[in-house]
């Protein structure tokens, strides 16, 4: 099935999904481009706290959004990096009341090349940036919603 057929079988809250998916995450990486972490970071937790009340209507699998997150990065020019990818993960975990955290961590490798990595976990699972060696990064920050209703 061609990549346009895929897209007319998603119903129109999954295309409304995956269409926000591409909207915060080429919005993220500019933002990421203009501004300071630590100042997109506390403008992110404002934007989060008025998204974290879903209509009760709306139920979106995490899986739904990690996929889209992912489709979405592979449209993206220049691609997305790691960061930009958990970011937009976490917005669309907040926004439909999953309860997640972000992490960012550093490792270095054997050759002593210093690396950086951004994954996102939910219900007990890395759902987006997932490694087979994400066990050696340590973590520097972990963001996201304690509590919650799912």
């Amino acid at each position: 099935m061609n990549r346009s057929r895929k897209l007319f079988v998603l119903s129109w809250q999954q295309r409304r999904i995956l269409l926000y998916a591409c909207l915060i995450l080429n919005l993220l990486r500019l933002a990421l481009w203009l501004l300071p972490f630590r100042v997109l970071k506390r403008q992110l937790v404002g934007i989060s706290s008025v998204w974290i009340c879903p209509a009760l209507s709306e139920s979106v699998s995490v899986d739904f959004i990690a996929w889209a997150v992912t489709v979405a990065g592979r449209y993206t020019p220049g691609g997305a990096m790691c960061l930009v990818k958990a970011l937009t993960t976490q917005l669309l975990l907040s926004r439909y009341g999953y309860v997640h955290r972000l992490h960012i961590g550093v490792a270095k490798s054997a050759t002593q090349v210093f690396r950086a990595h951004a994954w996102v976990e939910c219900q007990g699972r890395v759902v987006i940036g997932k490694l087979s060696d994400l066990g050696c990064f340590q973590p520097l920050s972990a963001i996201g919603t304690q509590g919650g209703a799912r």
